[in-house]
């Protein structure tokens, strides 16, 4: 495991750590459900709910 050589400031911390809010909103797709609905989730969760695996809310 890395360890580091010098105490990081609270400032450069909590600048890297402000950068995950940045993360990107995944794209919807849409998806039919085994009942016959049409549903959007992302594109990971297609597969799920067309076996009927994942219901999305």
């Amino acid at each position: 495991m890395a360890v580091p050589k010098r105490k990081m400031s609270r400032s450069r911390t909590r600048s890297r750590r402000a950068q995950w809010t940045a993360a990107p909103v995944p794209a919807l797709v849409s998806a039919r459900t085994p009942e016959g609905d049409v549903v959007q989730v992302p594109r990971r969760l297609v597969r799920a709910v067309q076996r009927g695996e994942y219901r999305p809310a």
